[in-house]
């Protein structure tokens, strides 16, 4: 009876043990952010039109830092939240046509935990480089669902990418990343695993499904604000519903945690990358996406380690996207030699009550050659005008003559910054397109990184996900700077859009002295995809479906070239519409 006994306590220990081991490893990392979110787009943050329980909830269960700083614009805040440096350290300088890259020497926040043993994915917008070795897939990301360029013209199904091959979405963009990132949480769930989730809403086109759409259509908001003269009423509720729409995804995502008994060995962040994009309630700060001032860079920030993190703290010290590297390095008790120095601080002492000691710290937000400086208490703007933000979020009076000594200090750390950070960046940027890394089959050239020439048209001024028209002539052409890193053959596909009767044109891909043709032989058109959807007028372009053709293969060889595309032929009265050129290694 002993022995029976022994060996049942036996077991049941072997299987408690098995039970808690996921509770005694690193701490898997979940790192939501969302796309142009304000601070006041949360039911959290006092907002009584929008309803966000789920981000909500992840308060009430965690921490909020009250005051997180982030850049003005997407990719900045994407490369500091990677690489915990200031973007200019990371040769960001543009959201587009290859200045949204990070620079190659640049170690990210997925390369550190990978070498770690962590498994790695990002599902959603990358904006910081296309081709490899830009590519998330090497930048410490094993898995990549998603889209590269800064906006999207399609929510709704669109052409996507997985791990460089062109793939069609399911569904909602933001339900299909979140089903994307489920489906990784369960399949690591044994393993310590960091998982970027950067949603692309309530960025524009302002497309929503009527699921969401309907409950704020005909709803008269409630919210007051002094901005009424600027706002534009169904753009404020297209966003409130994609913020209902995503609260909703945060819960999915929350449920499978909680499902597979991952809670307290999970740390989950939810942030946005930049102010609102419109005038909208905001906490009367002043400013929206782009700005400098307060309402552009006060992000939202909660953090959430069930049992580690004190539940429904509220801290008011200041804390920045440069802080997410070095804090959860420290978090997860990853020791490293930071091959370029940080920016950013741990703040692990702060969130987790070790005695953190506040410092006169000071943050810099810089875009377009326009900066300002944090410290605790006050802002010193891109005028170098000074305002008590504790107690003057709308920044309407200027107190530097009360505050001199605070203004001097101040001010001499702006000009500091903005000489140290010009040496970091070089202009005229001279990064050629990579193509043919030995280490990836895919290089994709959209339109977005090419130039026009001739009568060739963008369909749009922003060229994000653009593509060309007005190709009506045999001397117009386009073309890409690239640098081919090994000389190798490639199948050449364009993506191409052509009418009934423009059919037949000869298209010819050259480069350096070696050129292939092929003949458009069959039409395909398409409508603007889900323009149903837009619930206020879009500034991108409208996105269409794209047909590919193959070329056939083309021999490239190493070195620097224009890469050119033009039309040897056109029997109509344009040669097509173009969106994208993929280019894949043939062994």
């Amino acid at each position: 009876m002993k022995i029976v006994s022994i060996l049942i306590f036996t077991v049941l220990l072997l299987a408690s043990c098995g039970t808690d081991e996921p509770l005694n490893r690193q701490p898997n990392i979940i790192l939501i952010v969302t796309d142009d979110q304000g601070w006041g787009d949360l039911s959290l943050n006092g907002n009584p039109d929008v309803h966000t329980p789920n981000i909500d909830a992840l308060a009430s269960n965690g921490t909020v830092l009250n005051n997180f700083y982030v850049s003005p614009v997407c990719s900045p805040t994407r490369a500091e939240v990677l690489t915990g440096r200031y973007h200019t350290r990371g040769g960001v300088y543009s959201t587009s046509s290859g200045g949204e890259r990070l620079d190659l020497d640049e170690v990210t926040i997925a390369d550190v935990f990978k070498q770690d043993g962590y498994k790695t994915a990002a599902y959603g917008k990358w904006h910081n480089g296309m081709q490899y070795p830009y590519h998330p897939n090497a930048r410490g990301f094993e898995d990549f669902y998603g889209f590269c360029s800064g906006h999207w013209g399609n929510y709704f199904s669109p052409m996507l990418e997985h791990n460089g091959q062109i793939v069609k979405g399911e569904g909602f963009i933001i339900d299909d990343l979140t089903n994307k990132a489920m489906n990784f949480i369960t399949a690591n769930k044994e393993n310590p695993f960091l998982l970027y989730v950067p949603f692309n809403t309530p960025h524009s086109p302002m497309a929503v499904p009527d699921k969401w759409w309907d409950k704020f259509k005909d709803v008269e908001l409630k919210n007051t604000h002094g901005f009424k003269d600027k706002e534009k009423i169904e753009h404020t509720r297209a966003a409130y519903a994609l913020c209902e729409n995503i609260d909703w995804n945060v819960g999915r995502i929350m449920s499978k945690v909680a499902e597979l008994g991952l809670d307290e060995n999970t740390i989950v962040i939810y942030m946005s990358d930049n102010g609102p994009n419109g005038y909208r309630l905001n906490g009367g700060m002043k400013g929206v996406k782009g700005s400098t001032d307060e309402g552009g860079v006060r992000s939202p920030f909660i953090i959430q380690w069930k049992g580690k993190i004190a539940a429904g703290e509220i801290t008011n010290e200041i804390a920045s996207a440069i802080d997410l590297l070095p804090t959860l390095a420290d978090m997860a008790e990853i020791e490293t030699e930071w091959q370029n120095p940080l920016d950013g601080i741990s703040l692990k002492k702060l969130l987790m009550s070790e005695g953190y000691q506040s410092s006169d710290r000071m943050l810099a937000s810089s875009w377009r050659k326009k900066t300002s400086i944090r410290n605790q208490n006050f802002r010193l703007d891109h005028e170098d005008k000074l305002y008590h933000i504790e107690k003057d979020r709308g920044q309407t009076t200027d107190v530097s003559k009360n505050f001199p000594e605070v203004h001097e200090k101040m001010l001499a750390y702006k000009t500091k910054w903005n000489a140290e950070m010009q040496t970091e960046l070089s202009f005229p940027d001279e990064r050629a397109f990579p193509v043919g890394h030995p280490d990836f089959a895919f290089t994709q050239l959209p339109a977005r990184d090419a130039k026009e020439h001739g009568n060739i048209k963008r369909s749009n001024y922003f060229p994000n996900c653009t593509f060309f028209t007005n190709w009506i002539s045999t001397d117009d052409y386009i073309s890409w700077d690239v640098e081919v890193l090994e000389t190798g053959n490639y199948e050449a596909v364009i993506y191409y859009t052509c009418t009934e009767e423009n059919i037949g044109s000869e298209i010819a891909l050259k480069f350096g002295d070696t050129v292939i043709t092929k003949t458009i032989t069959e039409a395909f058109d398409s409508e603007f995809l889900a323009k149903e959807k837009d619930r206020f007028p879009r500034m991108e372009s409208y996105a269409k479906d794209f047909k590919p053709l193959s070329m056939g293969t083309i021999n490239l060889k190493n070195g620097k070239e224009k890469l050119m595309l033009k039309a040897n032929t056109i029997p109509g009265k344009q040669a097509m519409d173009f969106r994208l050129l993929m280019l894949t290694r043939v062994k």
